[in-house]
């Protein structure tokens, strides 16, 4: 197996061990055994466990990073605020959907978690409020939305919301799938702007 195909499949052995048994049941010994490979292998690529797992919250991280990037839709200027909503919350549930290991990780930290980890996810968190804000800021200054919304409140319980709909997703996927809360969104456009916002 070419190193680099190598070390994307230790990193996946890791993330396993971790969802099925928290970062207490981390060892070299459990990322070979889920692997499929000896030690020695393990540590040709990462000289010890910390590295290791150092690694693999890099990627995490990196993926989801990339993930959220696209969550609003490109043409959002050309768009009604209405539809960028709808939008935003369809390409971040299917974000969840599309890599579920990375994103339980970030919203369903498994036991023993890192602080480092934990102070990781929070800085995250807060930048996506950010973007979250900028968002409803927009929308208010190009929309029917009052003019006095509370802009930071509005993006807290939108963020909340959209992260407790991914654990549900998560947790459990034929209660609650996807389709269920894009068409919730869809609903709760409708009501906030129920003339002819972006055609409904």
């Amino acid at each position: 197996m070419p190193p680099e195909q190598r070390r994307e499949q230790l990193l996946d052995a890791t993330l396993t061990v971790i969802l099925e048994h928290g970062y207490s049941g981390v060892s070299i010994e459990a990322v070979a055994r889920s692997a499929g490979v000896t030690r020695p292998v393990v540590y040709d690529h990462f000289p010890n466990l910390g590295r290791l797992l150092h690694a693999l919250v890099e990627r995490e991280e990196a993926c989801a990073l990339a993930q959220l990037e696209h969550v609003v839709p490109e043409n959002a200027q050309q768009l009604q605020p209405d539809e960028v909503l709808r939008q935003a919350a369809t390409n971040f549930l299917g974000a969840v959907a599309g890599r579920p290991a990375t994103w339980q990780i970030i919203l369903l930290p498994p036991e023993g978690t890192p602080k480092a980890v934990r102070e990781l996810v929070e800085t995250n968190r807060a930048e996506a409020l950010g973007r979250i804000e900028r968002l409803v800021q927009w929308a208010v200054e190009n929309s029917g939305l009052p003019s006095d919304l509370d802009v930071e409140l509005t993006a807290r319980a939108l963020r909340d919301l959209g992260e407790e709909a991914a654990r549900m997703i998560l947790t459990d996927p034929v209660r609650y799938p996807r389709q269920r809360y894009e068409r919730f969104v869809d609903t709760v456009m409708t009501l906030l702007w129920p003339g002819d916002a972006a055609g409904h």
